[in-house]
C-alpha cells in the first residue's frame, strides 16, 4: 500500500472537490508573488497560542496550519491526498506499519534543519502528560514510533487504520523543532512559508514570506499576510465591502444578495460536511435520558432553520456528523421529523409533563446561531418544552461555555474521513468529545471500522454508527452549511477550492495569489 492508493471517489466530484458557485475570479493563471493578504477573521481569542493543540477555531487554523506551520500530509483542494513535510508513505497489507518518507533540504524559520526527530517530538506532545489536544486520538493510536534515518520515520499502531495518512494531517498535529518547542510555541517558528511578524492574540497578526521555504515558487505566493480579529459579522462584512479586506470568512447569509451586487466581491461558496450542533451533556440530568434527547430531536423544525438561518445555503441535518462528502454517508437513513406528538411521547416516557432548559448560544458559534435557537425555542413550545435562550458573548465562547454549560450551540467543520470525525468527537474519553455520549455498540464499531480494509464491510459500520448517533445520540445537528466566504475579484486561485473548512481548507494563505 502507498499513497497512490485511491482516494473516496465522492470525494473527486464537484460537491467534495468545492466546486465554485457563480465564481468571476481568474482561475487557472499561472500564479504572480507579492502584495499583502489581508484577512478579516471570525474565530480569533485573546487566549490564543502557537500551540497547534489548541487550535479550534478559523482564526488560528488559517494562521497556524494555513501559514507558519506545516503537518506531514495535506488534503488538497480537489480533495486528494498529498505530502506536506513527508514526499511518500507505504504500508504493510494490513495498514498497521506505515513508513513515511521526509522531505530533504526543510529549514525551520529559525535556521534548524527539518528531519525525523521533529516529526516524533511533535506528535508526542499529543499524548504526553496533562495534554489537551484534540489530536490526541490519533497519536494515541500509534504504539510505537521509530526513526529509521533523518528522513524516514516508521508508525506502528495499535490496530491497522487505512486512514491514517489522512489523520496526520490533521491541523493540530503541525511539526515543531524538536529540543526546543516551547520556544517555538512561544514565538512561532516552523517550516511553513510565511513566518511570524507580530502576533495580539485576539486582535491582529502579520507574518512575511518565508524566503527559505523549500517550495518558496510554488507555495506562499503573498509577500505578507496580514490577519485581523472581526468577530462581528457586520462589522466584517463592512471591512470586505469596503475593500478594508481582501477575503473574509463566515459570509453573513443576510447580506449575500448585497454583496453580490458589489463589482469587487465574490462570494465563495462550496459544499462540505460543516454543520452546526446543539451538543447535549449526557452525563447531567436531563440529558443522561435518552427520551429527553429523543424528545428534542424531534422539537426542531430543521427544514425552517435551512430556510430562515441558512437562507437555502445548506440542507437539513439527521443528528449525525458524517456528511454528503464522506464516502459512508448514509443518505438513506429514516430522517427525524419535526413532529410534537412524538416529542410528548417520548417526555412522557421519561416521565415529563413538560421540560425548562437553557440553551446557550453565541455568533461565535455559528452565524445566525442566536435566531436559530430562538426558531428552536418556538418549535419546541408546541411540545411542552421551554427553551430559554442565552445570548453568550463571541469572545471566549469555545473555553468558556462550549463542554461547559449543560447545552449550547457548536459547529463542526467535518473531517475527510468518517473515522477522523467519529474519533475526534465521539469516541469515549476524547477531549473534544462535546456530548460525552456513551454507547458500547457505537464505541465497538468505531474500532472495528478503523482497523476493516474492505469498503463494504466498512460501509455498514459506518451505517449503523449513523444511525445509532442519529436515534440515540447527544447531538442536534438540525442543518448542514456551505461554506460561504467572500474574496476580492483580485484574488486568484486554482480551478478548485477546498471543502474540509473555510477559505479553500484554511489555506488561501498557502494557495491564492494576487491576479
Amino acid at each position: 500500500m502507498t499513497n497512490q492508493f485511491s482516494r473516496r471517489t465522492l470525494l473527486q466530484t464537484s460537491a467534495a472537490a468545492g466546486l465554485l458557485s457563480t465564481m468571476g475570479m481568474p482561475a487557472w493563471a499561472a500564479p504572480k508573488h507579492g502584495g499583502r493578504l489581508r484577512l478579516g477573521l471570525a474565530g480569533a481569542n485573546t487566549s490564543d497560542t502557537w500551540d497547534s493543540r489548541t487550535h479550534s477555531d478559523n482564526y488560528m487554523i488559517n494562521m497556524g496550519a494555513g501559514c507558519v506551520f506545516e503537518t506531514l500530509t495535506e488534503v488538497a483542494s480537489d480533495g486528494s491526498l498529498r505530502g506536506e513535510l513527508a514526499e511518500s508513505w507505504e504500508a504493510t497489507p494490513d495498514a498497521k506499519v506505515w513508513t513515511f518518507n521526509l522531505r530533504k533540504g526543510v529549514k525551520f524559520h529559525n535556521g534548524k534543519s527539518f528531519g525525523a526527530d521533529d516529526v516524533i517530538e511533535s506528535m508526542k506532545m499529543h499524548v504526553e502528560e496533562g495534554a489537551k489536544s484534540a489530536a490526541k486520538p490519533i497519536v494515541s493510536s500509534v504504539d510505537e514510533m521509530k526513526k529509521l534515518s533523518d528522513t524516514q520515520v516508521q508508525f506502528t499502531l495499535k490496530s491497522g487504520s487505512a486512514d491514517f495518512p489522512y489523520l496526520v494531517s490533521d491541523y493540530h498535529i503541525c511539526i515543531f523543532p524538536a529540543g526546543m518547542i516551547a520556544e517555538a510555541i512561544s514565538k512561532g517558528i516552523g517550516t511553513g512559508p510565511y513566518q511570524v511578524v507580530s502576533f495580539e492574540p485576539g486582535v491582529r497578526t502579520l507574518v512575511k514570506k518565508f524566503e527559505d521555504h523549500y517550495r518558496a515558487d510554488t507555495v506562499g505566493y503573498f509577500a505578507e499576510v496580514e490577519a485581523i480579529a472581526i468577530a462581528d459579522a457586520s462589522a466584517r462584512m463592512n471591512a470586505m465591502m469596503t475593500g478594508q479586506v481582501d477575503a473574509v470568512n463566515r459570509v453573513d447569509f443576510k447580506t449575500v444578495p448585497l454583496m453580490k451586487a458589489n463589482p469587487n466581491v465574490e462570494i465563495i461558496e462550496v459544499t462540505g460536511n460543516m454543520h452546526n450542533v446543539f451538543p447535549m451533556l449526557c452525563k447531567m440530568e436531563p440529558f443522561n435520558n435518552v427520551h429527553v434527547r429523543q424528545a428534542l430531536k424531534h422539537a426542531v423544525n430543521r427544514q425552517e432553520m435551512v430556510d430562515k438561518i441558512l437562507l437555502g445555503h445548506g440542507a437539513i441535518g439527521n443528528d449525525h456528523p458524517i456528511g454528503p462528502a464522506n464516502q459512508y454517508y448514509a443518505g438513506n437513513l429514516p430522517q427525524i421529523q419535526y413532529d410534537p406528538d412524538k416529542a410528548k411521547f417520548h417526555m412522557n416516557k421519561a416521565g415529563l409533563g413538560n421540560l425548562k432548559l437553557d440553551l446557550h448560544v453565541s455568533e461565535g458559534a455559528f452565524a445566525g446561531a442566536t435566531d436559530a435557537g430562538q426558531l428552536y425555542s418556538n418549535s419546541a413550545a408546541k411540545c411542552g418544552i421551554t427553551i430559554n435562550v442565552i445570548q453568550e458573548p463571541a469572545d471566549g465562547y469555545w473555553s468558556n461555555v462550549w463542554m461547559k454549560k449543560p447545552w449550547c450551540a457548536s459547529y463542526w467543520s467535518g473531517r475527510a474521513t468518517e473515522d477522523w470525525m467519529f474519533q475526534t468527537a465521539y469516541e469515549s474519553g476524547q477531549p473534544w468529545n462535546e456530548a460525552g455520549w456513551e454507547n458500547e455498540r457505537f464505541q465497538s464499531l468505531l474500532k472495528q471500522g478503523r482497523s476493516e480494509l474492505d469498503s463494504a464491510k466498512r460501509r455498514d459500520i459506518y451505517t449503523e454508527m449513523q444511525s445509532l448517533c442519529s436515534q440515540e445520540g447527544g447531538t442536534i445537528i438540525p442543518m448542514y452549511q456551505n461554506y460561504l466566504d467572500a474574496a476580492s475579484t483580485k484574488l486568484a486561485h486554482g480551478p478548485k477550492v477546498g471543502n474540509l473548512w473555510m477559505l479553500d481548507n484554511s489555506r488561501i494563505s498557502k494557495r491564492w495569489w494576487f491576479a
